[in-house]
Parts: structure tokens; C-alpha cells; sequence
């Protein structure tokens, strides 16, 4: 009798963890693949920086694989200026922001669900720590939205794809990856 309970109990615990809703790791981590190769596809990509760093700039320049995981793409809509930040430098940021899990191939972005700072200047203004990923300040943002300022000056503009893994942290829990359209500004004197 205790064998048939057991084997009830068994057959019980299998069936219920088999119905659930949930999806793994792994799963998430399929579909935010998918949703960023499929917005991706609509765009030219590259799969290397250029080795002069001379990007191409605008609204049909291509999306220039920033990292060799593929979690960080970018397009430069202005260069900016000359000037760089140094390590632990504060750059400042506007930002919109547009979750990929929402994206259309038949309409492209949702202008009405972008989400951020960019369109609002009563905000507090937003930085990080140039090159420092270990400061709240910085990390809280993730690593993806500091790779432009490597290789472009303050007042550049560019889109970012940015998967989770080089996003915020609430992104990495969710598996949520982004389009970013990120202005970047040196701190005013």
C-alpha cells in the first residue's frame, strides 16, 4: 500500500511541475534571441567595429556589433564631439527605451510605449561612471550603455540593442532586451 501512495505521490508532483506556466532560463533566453534578431534582420548589422573607428553615422547606418557575446549592437545617429570621457569620468544621459518582447515587423516601434528620461528635463539628471561598473551609480544601468562612449565623443546619439545580460539588472532577472536611443553629455561646468 505505501509503494501505491508513493508512486501516487510521484505521478502527482511530475504531473503538476509538467503544467506549469513558467518557462526556464534557457527558454527566455531563446525568445530574447528571437526578438532581437528579428528587429536585427529589419536593419544592416556588422559583426566587427570598424578598425579606424570610423563609423558610419545616421538613421540607415548599420548596427555595428559592440561586444563578442552579440548583447550589444549599435548605431550612430551623431558621433558628437571629439572629446572623451577618461575612467571614472561622470557622463551623463538621455535616454528612451523600447522593450524588443513588443516589437512589430509590420509597424516597427511603438512610439507610444518608449519609456525614459529623454523627453522629460524636469528629471534628475542621469549618469554613470565612465569605464566603472562597480559603483551603484554605474552598474545599475548595466555595462551595454557605456560602450558608445568608447568609441564616440559626448553629444553623440545612437540607438542601442541591448540583451539583458548587459542591461540593468531587473532586465537580467526578466530576460528583457532593449532599443535604446541614448544622447550622451559631459557634466556642465
Amino acid at each position: 500500500m505505501n509503494k501505491l501512495y508513493f508512486t501516487i505521490a510521484i505521478l502527482g508532483t511530475i504531473a503538476i511541475s509538467s503544467c506549469s506556466d513558467t518557462k526556464s532560463y534557457a527558454e527566455l533566453l531563446n525568445e530574447e534571441n528571437q526578438c532581437v534578431n528579428a528587429f536585427l534582420a529589419e536593419h544592416r548589422v556588422e559583426d566587427k567595429i570598424p578598425a579606424d573607428t570610423v563609423f558610419e553615422v545616421g538613421p540607415t547606418a548599420p548596427y555595428y556589433k559592440l561586444d563578442e557575446d552579440g548583447n550589444v549592437y549599435m548605431q550612430v545617429l551623431d558621433k558628437g564631439s571629439d572629446s572623451r570621457p577618461e575612467k571614472g569620468d561622470k557622463v551623463y544621459f538621455r535616454y528612451r527605451r523600447y522593450n524588443l518582447n513588443y516589437y512589430d515587423l509590420s509597424i516597427g516601434p511603438d512610439a507610444n510605449i518608449w519609456t525614459g528620461n529623454a523627453n522629460n528635463m524636469n528629471n534628475d539628471p542621469v549618469f554613470f561612471l565612465f569605464d566603472d561598473y562597480y559603483t551603484a551609480q554605474s552598474y545599475q544601468f548595466g555595462e551595454g550603455i557605456q560602450y558608445p562612449m568608447k568609441y564616440l565623443g559626448y553629444s553623440c546619439i545612437v540607438n542601442l540593442v541591448i540583451k539583458s545580460q548587459a542591461g540593468p539588472e531587473n532586465d537580467m532577472a526578466r530576460v528583457t532586451p532593449y532599443l535604446f536611443r541614448i544622447s550622451y553629455h559631459k557634466p556642465a561646468l
